[in-house]
C-alpha cells in the first residue's frame, strides 16, 4: 500500500486500495485513490486540490454500496471516524458531520433526552449516507427532521441549504451537481418526562428479522408503492436461492449475503435475477436501494 504525503493536507491518501476492506459485503476490487481527511477544514484543502475532471465516490460505513470487482477509476473520500463532529447548539438545533455513524446519533440524542431519533440506531451507515438517500427504519426517515445541511463542493467550498432546496422522497434525494453533505442541523423534540428510549427493543427487532452479522449492504430493493420487497422476492421462490456463492438470505429476503468466495458479479447478476423474475411473475419494478459503482473485469 502506498501513502502519499502533501504539504497542504493532513490525511492520509492511499493508492489501489482493495474496496472489500471497506465494504460490508466485503467485496469490491481496488479504488485508485482512497482518502481519509483529518477532519472538514483538511477534506476542504484535498478537495481544492483535486483535478477537476476524477470522479468521486463517497463512503461511510460502506453498506448501501456494491463496487464492481475491477474496482473503482477514481478518488474515494472517507469521512468515517474523522467528519464526526455531534453537538446541541445554543439555538437548540443538533449539529451533525456527515461522517457520524447513525448509531452514534442515536446513542447521544439517548443521553441528551431528544426525542425522535431512535429509528437511526436501526440504520447501519453514517449520516452523510442517511442524508444523500433519506435513509429509513422502523417508521422512521432522515428528512423528517432536518432543518439545514452544510454542503462542501469539489472546490472545497461549503455551503448552506435548506430542505426546501432539495427534492426529497422514498429512499431519494435529488442533489446539486458535484456537491456533498458535509453536515447537518437537525430539529429535535424534548422527550417527554418518563417517556424511556425504546432502542433497545429496535436493535431487539432488528436482530430477529434481519441476518446481523453476515456480509450484507442491507435492504437491497426498495419497496415498491404499497409492498414489501421482501414479501415479493419470498412469494416468488427466491428465499436461499443461490447465483455462484451470493445467496438471498432464509432470514429475510430483502437482504443478500456474500462469503469469502463470493464476488461483486455474482452480486450483480443475482440482484438481476431477481429484478427480472419479480417483473415476470408479478408485473412490479423493483428498484434497487443499493448504489453499483466501479469497472467489470
Amino acid at each position: 500500500m502506498n501513502v502519499a504525503s502533501n504539504r497542504s493536507i493532513k490525511g492520509k491518501l492511499m493508492f489501489d486500495e482493495p474496496m472489500s476492506k471497506h465494504t460490508s459485503w466485503r467485496l469490491g476490487g481496488p479504488a485508485d485513490r482512497y482518502y481519509i481527511p483529518v477532519d472538514l477544514v483538511d477534506l476542504q484543502y484535498f478537495l481544492a486540490g483535486l483535478e477537476p475532471d476524477i470522479d468521486i465516490l463517497w463512503i461511510g460505513l460502506g453498506s448501501n454500496l456494491l463496487v464492481r470487482d475491477g474496482g473503482f477509476r477514481g478518488q474515494v473520500i472517507a469521512p468515517l471516524n474523522s467528519l464526526k463532529e455531534i453537538r446541541l447548539q445554543p439555538d437548540g438545533l443538533l449539529y451533525v458531520e456527515s461522517g457520524t455513524s447513525c448509531a452514534k446519533l442515536a446513542k447521544f440524542c439517548q443521553k441528551q433526552g431528544l426525542d425522535g431519533a431512535d429509528f437511526f440506531a436501526g440504520i447501519p451507515g453514517t449520516i452523510g449516507g442517511a442524508l444523500a438517500m433519506n435513509a429509513g427504519a422502523f417508521g422512521g426517515e432522515t428528512w423528517s427532521m432536518v432543518e439545514q445541511v452544510v454542503m462542501i463542493d469539489r472546490a472545497g467550498k461549503l455551503v448552506e441549504r435548506s430542505p426546501a432546496e432539495f427534492e426529497v422522497d422514498y429512499r431519494h434525494v435529488g442533489l446539486p451537481q458535484q456537491e456533498w453533505f458535509a453536515a447537518a442541523r437537525f430539529r429535535l423534540a424534548a422527550r417527554a418526562p418518563g417517556v424511556p428510549s425504546n432502542i433497545r427493543q429496535l436493535l431487539q427487532q432488528r436482530n430477529a428479522t434481519q441476518p446481523i452479522g453476515l456480509p450484507s449492504c442491507g435492504s437491497v430493493f426498495k419497496n415498491p408503492e404499497g409492498k414489501h420487497a421482501a414479501q415479493l422476492i419470498e412469494a416468488a421462490g427466491l428465499k436461499g436461492y443461490c447465483l455462484g456463492s451470493a445467496c438471498v438470505s432464509e432470514k429475510h429476503a430483502n437482504f443478500i449475503i456474500s462469503n469469502s468466495d463470493t464476488t461483486a458479479s455474482d452480486v450483480e447478476a443475482l440482484i438481476g435475477h431477481i429484478r427480472d423474475t419479480i417483473a415476470s411473475q408479478f408485473g412490479v419494478s423493483l428498484e434497487a436501494e443499493v448504489r453499483i459503482v466501479g469497472e467489470t473485469l
